[in-house]
């Protein structure tokens, strides 16, 4: 039941009919655990605990740095050196003391995953690295736990719901990390600030949907934000994996793999032998293709909804780019809208 306090504190939100007191009631009953307090994480955390979630962990081991504060806005200037999760604790407790918080000075691994995660209803992922994304959602599939998935890459964003009533999870979307190093982090390609801000938000709207069961989640589809032109799109994820082939000769005969990944050298092979069956598409940005290029035709991957209908079904479509990764995500774009075969480059130009 709901304090009067609570019912005040909560009215501007009781009173949407899509909510109402029984939706504020599931808000209260549930318990979400956000991994990582910094860029996504903190909007994540004020809007929850401000929504009235009864029960928030949080999880991470790092401090408060200086380079934070301009993305970070939960913590300032006096909170440099402090434990995030600790100051986070504190900050939120004025924020809404009908809420209860949980502080886990720790780091996501896997001798402890688990046991973190295992304790709450919803997971959310703010983590910065892929080991990490890809533990959580894995055992997020294990605990059968919905996650919801939040990313930032310079002025772009992510935003996802995975692993929910039977939808597709992580691996569906990207089958296997990147190699070290292939990917930089924020501290290494930077961040515009107010987009950690955007895509926590998002982030936290859809865990109250999901809490609340009111509206359409995005579950099964991933949501892309563009800062620097306000531009957003939305793909649809598949449920079947991507999963890596290399072709099996039989007596001299190629049998080749359909919407899987192949090697460069398969695909080098493909362009000298058969060049007219191949239609090569770099999903990188334009400065990228300028730079290195082995050939085709550059779309960068967020505008390939421009020109699905300019790719030919009678060749064989492949897309590449610096590590496999977008290239991937290409496939899971364009698939729903084509008919034709559609491979990714394994490991990409790299």
């Amino acid at each position: 039941m709901l304090k009067p306090e609570e019912l005040k504190q909560y009215q501007r939100q009781i009173i949407l009919p899509e909510l109402g007191i029984a939706g504020q009631e599931k808000l209260k009953k549930a318990s979400i655990l956000m991994i990582g307090a910094g860029g996504v994480g903190c909007p994540v955390l004020q809007y929850l605990v401000a929504a009235g979630v009864g029960h928030i962990g949080i999880a991470d081991n790092d401090v408060v740095d200086l380079s934070n504060l301009h993305r970070q806005i939960l913590y300032n200037s006096l909170d440099v050196g402090k434990p995030k999760a600790l100051t986070a604790k504190e900050k939120l407790g004025h924020l809404n003391p009908f809420v209860k918080i949980t502080a886990y000075q720790e780091r996501v691994i896997l001798e402890n995953a688990e046991r973190l995660i295992y304790q709450y209803d919803l997971i959310i992922d703010g983590s910065d690295n892929f080991p990490t994304r890809y533990l959580i959602n894995d055992t997020c599939v294990q605990l059968n736990k919905p996650l919801i998935f939040g990313s930032i890459f310079k002025f772009e964003g992510q935003v996802a719901v995975f692993n929910y009533q039977q939808g597709p999870n992580y691996r569906d979307l990207f089958a296997e990390a990147p190699s070290e190093g292939e990917v930089p982090n924020c501290a290494e390609i930077g961040v515009i600030g107010v987009l950690p801000g955007i895509i926590g938000t998002l982030m936290a709207n859809e865990a109250i949907k999901v809490i609340s069961e009111i509206g359409e989640t995005l579950s099964g589809k991933l949501l892309t934000m563009n800062a620097l032109d306000c531009s957003t799109n939305i793909f649809k994820i598949s449920s079947r994996k991507l999963i890596a082939q290399t072709p099996v000769t039989i007596a001299n005969k190629s049998i080749e793999p359909e919407d899987k990944e192949i090697s460069i050298d398969l695909l080098k092979s493909w362009m000298n032998k058969i060049p007219d069956e191949v239609f090569l598409v770099d999903v990188r940005e334009d400065y990228e293709f300028e730079e290195y290029n082995i050939g085709g035709t550059n779309i960068p991957l967020y505008e390939l909804n421009e020109h699905i209908s300019a790719f030919p079904v009678d060749q064989k479509l492949v897309f590449i780019c610096q590590t496999g990764q977008r290239s991937k995500m290409a496939i899971q774009i364009v698939k729903p809208l084509f008919d034709g075969k559609i491979f990714s480059v394994k490991d990409g130009i790299s």
